[in-house]
């Protein structure tokens, strides 16, 4: 345990019969900080959470809390509230009666409890809507509600257990920026799951992605997304793309070989432990610059020789699908080329995230509290 730690994971593990779903997960977090665990259905995020939450029990591990072990505690002792993906409102109460259910549990005073609600609706843009059921609300304003009864409990930490994903997307985007607003002039410590990477990017200072039960990979959004640790978490992150190249390190640099569809290069190692030999190299679609084969590109990087399928128009660039060798790839550019134009596809150095082939498990990342935990060399 690390000291001054105020939320810890331990080697916890859970299964469900036969199937093993978190292994070994070890994860701290600050008071304060924002974690988005991130991951594919079936991942073991939102169990994760429910260990947290104390609605499961760990097969193996334990949870402190300020240093203190609070694996067998009951949720209602472990000062965490959890707003449902569903929200779980009553329908036959009104939004008020919501909001302080928790409280009425606890037996808190009739006073205290309208002028804690009072609070919540006007904290939560809720003022006037008190008497209203849940059926005469909008999707966000049942959000908030579902948020403000989570709140007036006073929590220590919040848990979110992808509490937008019924949104729509006009709303998601807007309500994604007011409660991470929220939660930083509150000073609360949030963990939110979500398979959503743009979300996680905007609203946390820490991600952490799971795969298969295990940690992937866990540090910053500009960390996770720019020096990803594995081909697996490359590809969560939006380098889809994928080409079959050879070469071999070479100090500091990446020899990529000549191929009949790519040129020479060399590229920063930027950490990775490659080999001599085959390789996988990933890319975004916004990342590449396409142009006709044979002009000009820019130095360093890796340049793809191709043949253009088909172009679309998705909003802002035109979005190409472009056969290099025996693969295809997307890559954007501002205008159109038309299928059967020969072209080349430039790719930097800084967005080529090349990985030993093939990988069989990704590496588990360094356990840190900082938000900069996992972090993969530059």
């Amino acid at each position: 345990m690390q000291q001054n730690t105020f939320l810890e994971l331990d080697g916890i593990a859970c299964r469900y019969g036969a199937t093993q779903v978190l292994n070994d997960i070890d994860l701290a977090i600050d008071k304060g900080e924002f974690v988005a665990l991130l991951g594919s259905s079936g991942c073991g995020k939102t169990t994760l959470l429910r260990v947290l939450a104390g609605f499961v029990a760990p097969t193996a591990g334990r949870v402190q809390l300020r240093q203190k072990d609070v694996t067998s505690l009951p949720p209602d002792r472990r000062g965490v509230s959890l707003v449902f993906q569903s929200y779980a409102l009553w329908p036959h109460m009104t939004v008020a009666q919501n909001i302080g259910y928790g409280l009425r549990l606890r037996r808190v005073a009739k006073a205290e409890i309208a002028r804690r609600v009072g609070e919540v609706q006007s904290m939560l843009g809720l003022d006037g809507l008190g008497e209203r059921k849940p059926a005469a609300l909008s999707g966000g304003q049942r959000q908030r509600v579902a948020l403000g009864r989570a709140l007036a409990v006073d929590p220590e930490i919040l848990l979110l257990d992808e509490p937008l994903s019924n949104l729509d997307a006009r709303i998601r985007l807007s309500v994604r920026h007011e409660l991470r607003a929220l939660q930083r002039r509150l000073g609360i410590t949030a963990v939110h799951v979500t398979h959503d990477r743009e979300e996680a990017m905007v609203m946390a200072d820490r991600i952490v992605i799971l795969d298969a039960g295990r940690i992937a990979q866990q540090g910053t959004p500009e960390e996770v997304y720019n020096r990803p640790a594995s081909a697996f978490v490359a590809a969560f992150m939006g380098a889809e793309n994928i080409l079959q190249l050879t070469g071999s390190p070479e100090g500091d640099r990446f020899a990529i070989a000549a191929g009949p569809a790519n040129a020479g290069a060399h590229v920063p190692l930027a950490g990775r432990p490659l080999g001599s030999g085959p390789v996988d190299a990933r890319f975004r679609p916004e990342a590449a610059r396409i142009a006709a084969a044979g002009s000009a590109l820019p130095e360093g990087g890796a340049v793809f020789h191709g043949t253009v399928l088909a172009a679309s128009y998705p909003g802002g660039v035109w979005r190409h699908t472009i056969r290099i060798g025996e693969a295809e790839i997307m890559a954007d550019a501002a205008q159109a080329f038309a299928p059967g134009d020969r072209v080349d596809v430039h790719v930097p150095a800084e967005a080529l995230f090349l990985f030993d082939r093939p990988q069989t498990h990704p590496p588990v990342a360094p356990v840190s509290r900082t938000a900069t935990a996992g972090k993969v060399p530059a």
